[in-house]
């Protein structure tokens, strides 16, 4: 059978996506350096209530409180014999969730990068980093996620480990990059070289795209890249709601609601079909998001000038392709009209 959100994909235009999962934990409780994977064991509720203010927000899709459980990250709490067990859990809690909504909720696997430094340039071996995802991949199976979701990747190896363990458990794949130097991953990968890696992964992704970075402009740049390649791929926008502020000892992210709704539409003019938030993202963001998507029209497909005057300026004067994706991107216009 085809997965839930290929399913989803192939009757809609776009897809709602969630917003944030350490912003919203912090603001329960959750203190600076403890692993919030602890919390599928010890804190259900609120992970109960993480996923469906997401879902009550309108979100078509959430991911899971997974995002550090592999070995390699949960090896920092002692804990890295427990990876499966609490992906697993949280698993076990979005779909409890989705299940309760009386909708079709897609439950995406989060899985983050192991911190670790691939080979050759580290300690981490292909092998190694694929053990670890897969560890990480059948947990979240066991617990019920449609899809697995790799999120806020940066270096191309790291990702093909991940895409590998994908395939080694069976399951639909989405796969993210965040791009937060002068346009390009911190391992040097800009759009152009992202969406050519994705097509040639070992486990293709259901969707592919950006999460992340540095702010809603320029992750919309990155995206116009991703569009200008023409892969075929649906593409994933989540950007991060503003830029991250430090006011009265928290750190505080300026994107308001108005403004990630602003976003939400130029990321579906972009080309984008699965559309959230990252850092920062509240249910509030979402509803406005929700509420935008759902009642303006598609427009052309906009110019780096229409973006920044929408959402700010970029970090950087380039994307790192040079007069590639992005420059091709901003001249076209889009002749599909999206709902």
């Amino acid at each position: 059978m085809t997965d839930l959100l290929s399913r989803l994909l192939a009757e809609r235009d776009w897809i709602l996506a969630d917003g944030a999962t350490g912003t919203n934990l912090f603001n329960m409780g959750l203190g600076a350096g403890d692993p919030p994977e602890f919390w599928n064991e010890t804190e259900t509720d609120k992970i109960r209530a993480l996923y469906r203010g997401a879902v009550d927000a309108g979100s078509d899709l959430f991911l899971t409180n997974s995002f550090g459980s592999n070995a390699a990250r949960l090896k920092l709490h002692g804990a890295q014999a427990r990876a499966r067990e609490l992906s697993r859990l949280a698993a076990e809690l979005g779909r409890e969730v989705a299940d309760a909504a009386g909708r079709p909720v897609v439950v995406a696997g989060s899985m983050g990068p192991t911190g670790e430094i691939m080979a050759p340039m580290g300690s981490l071996t292909h092998d190694i980093a694929v053990e670890m995802f897969h560890e990480q991949a059948e947990g979240l199976k066991e617990g019920g996620a449609d899809v697995l979701w790799v999120e806020t990747i940066s270096a191309p190896e790291e990702m093909r480990a991940a895409s590998e363990a994908a395939r080694l458990a069976g399951m639909p794949l989405c796969a993210t990059m965040s791009f937060d130097t002068a346009g390009r991953t911190m391992m040097g990968v800009t759009s152009e070289g992202w969406a050519a890696l994705a097509a040639k992964l070992p486990q293709v992704p259901v969707a592919f795209g950006a999460n992340c970075g540095v702010g809603a402009s320029d992750l919309l740049r990155t995206v116009l890249g991703f569009s200008a390649q023409g892969t075929g791929i649906p593409i994933i926008a989540k950007g991060n709601a503003g830029i991250p502020k430090f006011v009265h000892g928290h750190i505080h992210y300026d994107g308001t609601p108005e403004l990630m709704a602003e976003y939400a539409v130029l990321a579906r003019d972009c080309g984008a079909r699965i559309i959230g938030g990252c850092c920062g993202t509240m249910p509030e963001h979402l509803v406005r998001m929700r509420a935008a998507l759902e009642s303006r029209a598609a427009g052309p497909r906009p110019t780096l000038e229409v973006i920044t005057q929408a959402l700010g300026e970029f970090s950087s004067p380039s994307d790192g392709t040079g007069d590639g994706a992005a420059a091709a991107a901003q001249g076209r216009r889009s002749r599909r009209r999206r709902g």
